[in-house]
C-alpha cells in the first residue's frame, strides 16, 4: 500500500498538468495541432483459482489460488517541428506482481504485465521517437488527435519514417479488434501473433527505424530494431547490424459486402547469439546430463512468417483472425515461447443495445510448439518460460471472452475472463482460469 500511494502522490501532479494542458488545447482546437498532450492510466486485477496438477517442476504455473495486478500510467508528449516532421515522447511509470513469477504458460493472462517489475513503482522511457512524413497526392483524410498523433490532415499516398526508441508493434501486427491490452483483450495471443518473436526489451521496447509506404490501398513496411543483449532482459544489444530484428509487412484494405477489412501479412528474421534445442540434446547425449541450451550458445537466425485479418460484418459486428508459423529451433529471445499460434474472435459494439462506447468480444487461441522444443522438454529441458522436468503434450488452448463498459467520457471499467487448457503444453496440468477486472482512463 505504501508503494502505491507514493506512486499516486508522484503521479498526481503529472495526471493534473496534463488534463489542464488538454483542456487549454480544447478551447482552441486548431485544424492542425502543433503539439499535444495525452495521458491514460491502465489498472488490472487478476484471480486464479487452484487447479490440478500432480505434479509441479522449476517453472510451472503454480497449482494454488494467486492474485495478480498491474497498474501503468502513461503521459504521451507530442511536439510537430516542421512541416511533415513530428517528436513524440511518452514516460511512463508501471508497477506490478504477476502469477508464479511470470512462469507456466506460452499465452500469457495480461498483455501489461511486461511493463511491471514488482509491487514497487518503475518511471521509465516508453518512446522517444521521430516520425517523418512526406505526402505524395491521392487525396487527403483527417488525423484525429491521439496519442502519439497530432491532428490534422495527411495525404492518402505517403511515406512514412519513424526512427528512435519505440515499441515495435506500434507500427507492425496492428489489428482494429485485438490488439491493446489496455482497452481490448488482455491474452498476449490477442495482442499479436504470440509466435512473433520482436526483437524488443523485456517491455517490448527497442531502438530501431521503420519506413511505411502508403499507396491507395496496400502499404508496404520494413523496420529494423535492437535484440536485447540476453533474451528477455531490459539491456539492450547496441551491435545494430550484427544482432537485429528485422520486421516486413505488405498490408491491403477491402470491402467484402460493402463493409471494411484489411488483411496483413507479416515476415520476420532475427539474428543472435541463441542456444539450439537439437544442439542441445545432442550435447547432453554426449556428455550426460539434461539438455540445456545455454550450452550450444553461438549466433543464429530466426524467421516465421504469419497472416492477420480483419473484417467488419456489420457496423456493429466485426471479426478477426492470426496465424504465425515460425522455425522454432532456437532459443526464445525477446516474447513467448509459442512457435505456432492461432487466434480468431469477434467484438461486437455496444450500440446494438444502446451503449456505443461499450464493447464485448470473444476469442479462441491454439499455441504449438516445434518438435525439437518439445523433444528438449520432454528430456528435461528448462526454457525461459516453462519447464516442468516433464512433458504430456498437448497443444495450449485458451478462450478468452470480455465486456467493456463506459462508464464516463473517458473511463472504461472492463470484466474479463480466460479459460486455458494445457498450460504450457502439458495435458497433465490443469485447466487453469483467469477472472480479472480492468480499469482504464485516458485524456
Amino acid at each position: 500500500m505504501m508503494a502505491i500511494r507514493n506512486s499516486i502522490a508522484f503521479f498526481l501532479p503529472c495526471t493534473l498538468l496534463c488534463v489542464s494542458l488538454c483542456h487549454a488545447q480544447d478551447q482552441a482546437t486548431p485544424a492542425a495541432e502543433d503539439w499535444n498532450a495525452k495521458f491514460q492510466s491502465t489498472y488490472i486485477w487478476q484471480h486464479k483459482p487452484g487447479f490440478d496438477a500432480p505434479y509441479t517442476g522449476p517453472l510451472s504455473l503454480s497449482p494454488q489460488p494467486e492474485d495478480t495486478y498491474t497498474w501503468s500510467a502513461t503521459m504521451a508528449l507530442g511536439r510537430r517541428l516542421w512541416d511533415g516532421g513530428e517528436l513524440y515522447f511518452d514516460p511512463e511509470i508501471a508497477q506490478g506482481v504477476p502469477l508464479s513469477n511470470l512462469t507456466g504458460m506460452g499465452g500469457f493472462y495480461n498483455g501489461e504485465i511486461t511493463r511491471a517489475s514488482g509491487p514497487d513503482p518503475i518511471f521509465y522511457m516508453v518512446r522517444l521517437f521521430m516520425r517523418q512524413t512526406w505526402g505524395q497526392g491521392g487525396g487527403e483524410q483527417e488525423v484525429s488527435s491521439a496519442m502519439n498523433q497530432m491532428a490534422g490532415v495527411e495525404d492518402k499516398n505517403r511515406t512514412v519514417l519513424s526512427i528512435g526508441f519505440m515499441p515495435p508493434l506500434d507500427i507492425f501486427d496492428n489489428n482494429q479488434y485485438a490488439h491493446d491490452p489496455r482497452t481490448q483483450f488482455m491474452n498476449w495471443c490477442n495482442m499479436t501473433h504470440c509466435a512473433f518473436d520482436y526483437a524488443a526489451d523485456a517491455r517490448g521496447n527497442s531502438w530501431g527505424v521503420a519506413l511505411e509506404y502508403y499507396r491507395d490501398d496496400w502499404v508496404l513496411r520494413f523496420g529494423q530494431f535492437m535484440q536485447p543483449k540476453l533474451a528477455n532482459q531490459l539491456p539492450l544489444d547496441g551491435a545494430f547490424f550484427q544482432h537485429f530484428g528485422q520486421n516486413f509487412e505488405i498490408e491491403h484494405a477491402h470491402e467484402l459486402g460493402g463493409q471494411p477489412g484489411k488483411l496483413r501479412l507479416l515476415a520476420f528474421r532475427n539474428t543472435a547469439v541463441m542456444g539450439g534445442y537439437a544442439d542441445a540434446l545432442s550435447y547432453a547425449a554426449a556428455h550426460g546430463g539434461v539438455p540445456d541450451t545455454a550450452n550450444t550458445l553461438r549466433e543464429r537466425q530466426k524467421y516465421g512468417l504469419g497472416i492477420n485479418l480483419e473484417q467488419a460484418i456489420t457496423p456493429a459486428l466485426g471479426v478477426f483472425s492470426r496465424a504465425m508459423w515460425q522455425d522454432g529451433e532456437s532459443d526464445t529471445y525477446a516474447f513467448t515461447e509459442v512457435h505456432r499460434s492461432l487466434a480468431a474472435g469477434l467484438v461486437v459494439n455496444g450500440g446494438l443495445w444502446g451503449r456505443e462506447h461499450d464493447s464485448v468480444g470473444v476469442s479462441l487461441m491454439r499455441n504449438e510448439i516445434s518438435d525439437s522444443y518439445r523433444k528438449y522438454l520432454e528430456a528435461g529441458g528448462i526454457g525461459f518460460f516453462i519447464g516442468e522436468g516433464q512433458l504430456n503434450y498437448r497443444p495450449e488452448q485458451i478462450m478468452e471472452t470480455y465486456y467493456s463498459l463506459n462508464i464516463t467520457h473517458s473511463l472504461w471499467l472492463t470484466t474479463d475472463y480466460q479459460y486455458m487448457h494445457n498450460p504450457a503444453y502439458n495435458a497433465d496440468r490443469g485447466p487453469v482460469s483467469f477472472a480479472g477486472i480492468r480499469l482504464h482512463w485516458e485524456s
